[in-house]
Formats: structure tokens, sequence, C-alpha cells
């Protein structure tokens, strides 16, 4: 039970995150510039989104998503709390209270800081990474171990919660390629930068508690053995329409399987596509 959480909120990135090398090549192959390519936002202050996540057949957890304006050495950010509990049945064989933060530039979507809280049936973590893009370097304080870990910045390196955020700004979904894999770099842990691939599986309509939903299905790369139960274990999909956001999430596990269903959303920016029969 203790990787539940940790792998919604890893899975929600993991599956948006690929998109990042549509967004590069693009970049890299077109006189246009970017920021004129994606003219409307996909989120607002304000937009909260509630999962329902399952272990098996236990109703295990919830996480949520919650945006809002806020401010680092006076700069106007972007701030996510993202937060993820057991529940009922399953917070009686084994507890998580984890809190995720990221706070991120409003323009071009830079991190300028990750915290990352956890409870898990005891064990817990407090760590805080701050970016400093002047510099090239963050620097991550694992304020539990009273430790600091330097790493040098690589280009359009993200968090593990901005990345998500950052992509639903800049991308565009006729650039996607069906079957394509994909690649970003995301930096969250004392592990370093990571760098995750993608496959982009084409549409698929899921009928969910709203109602029946167009979304994009895409497949990251995982690695095999010590968690997952092979290397194309995860799925994602996403809505099809401005908002872009996740609408379900399938990881099959060495032990068992987890799921994770949108429950609930409010403040979106743009109207949420259901499909009329």
């Amino acid at each position: 039970m203790k990787k539940i959480v940790i792998l919604f909120f890893a899975a929600i990135t993991l599956s948006m995150t690929g998109q990042f090398s549509v967004v590069e090549s693009y970049k890299n192959n077109s006189d246009k510039d970017p920021k004129e390519v994606t003219k409307v936002s996909a989120f607002k202050p304000g937009e909260w989104l509630k999962f329902r996540v399952h272990y098996g057949f236990l109703n295990a957890s919830y996480a949520t998503l919650h945006l809002k304006n806020d401010m680092v050495d006076s700069i106007p950010v972007y701030h996510v709390v993202g937060k993820g509990k057991t529940t009922g049945f399953a917070s009686l064989f084994f507890k998580v209270d984890d809190t995720y933060e990221s706070y991120f530039d409003k323009e071009d979507g830079k991190p300028y800081r990750f915290v990352r809280k956890l409870y898990e049936g005891g064990y817990t973590k407090d760590v805080e990474i701050n970016f400093d893009h002047n510099k090239d370097v963050a620097v991550l304080n694992d304020k539990k171990n009273d430790k600091k870990l330097n790493f040098t910045l690589q280009d359009s390196v993200q968090d593990l919660i901005s990345a998500f955020y950052y992509l639903r700004n800049n991308y565009e979904f006729e650039d996607l390629v069906q079957g394509e894999a994909l690649e970003l770099k995301v930096l969250y842990d004392d592990d370093g930068i990571y760098r995750f691939k993608l496959r982009y599986l084409g549409k698929e309509v899921l009928k969910t508690k709203f109602g029946k939903v167009e979304c994009l299905k895409f497949q990251p790369l995982v690695q095999s053995g010590r968690v997952f139960k092979e290397q194309e274990s995860l799925a994602l999909w996403v809505s099809n329409d401005k908002n872009k956001i996740p609408i379900r999430i399938k990881a099959n596990l060495v032990v068992g399987a987890i799921s994770a269903d949108l429950d609930g959303f409010n403040g979106l920016k743009h109207q949420f596509k259901i499909i009329m029969d």
C-alpha cells in the first residue's frame, strides 16, 4: 500500500511528460514561436481535480490537485498542492498522508520550488527543491536527514508536478504521432534527474461517472521488476479537449494492480466535453 499515492502522482506526470519531446521537436523545426502556438491556457487559478484510487478491489485512497495564485521572491507564480490519503478499510492496514507542492512561473512554466512531504505507515520524508534558473542549479534540501544536494539544471527540467501543468499549455494534439516514443527530464528526489519515455497510442472513448469522454491514451515505458510488472504496465487517458486533464490511470504492479479515475472537478477553464448518445 505504501506506493499507491506516489504512483498516482508519478503516473500523471509520466503519462503526460512524454509529450514534451513533441514540443521540443516543434521548437527545433519550426520558425514559429512556441508561445504563439498555444494561445489559450488549459487551466486557471481555482482548478481542483479529485481522483479515486483503487488497489485491487479496495477503494484505497483519494488524491487531489488544487491550483492557485501565489508569490515566490516577489514573483507571481502558480502554486499547486497535491494531496493523497488512504481511506476506509485500506487505511487500517497502511495509513498514507502525502503532500506534494509546486511553485512555477506563470509565463513559461519553469519551476521555482517543489515540496514533498510523506507519511506512509510510519515512514516520513520532507524534501524541498529550490530552482535557481539564473545559476542553472537546483538545491535539494532533505530536511529529515539534514542533507543538501546540488544539481546542475539541464534544458527544460521540471519537477514532478509542474511538468503536468507545463505540458498542458505547451503541446498540441495534432503534433502527437501514434506509436512514437517521447521523452522528458524531471527532478523530484535525491536520485537526480530522470529521463522518461512514453508512447502515444491514439484516441479512445471511456465510460466515466460523468458520461462518455473522448480521451488520448498514453503508455509510459517504466522499469519492470521492482514495482511494475512489465515495462508497459502503466497507461493514462487524458481528455481530448482544451482542459487536457487525466481521466483514468491504470498500472499493473508486481503484486496486484492500481487504477485511478477522475472523481470530481471544479474551476475548469474550459467546458468539460461529454459525448452525448
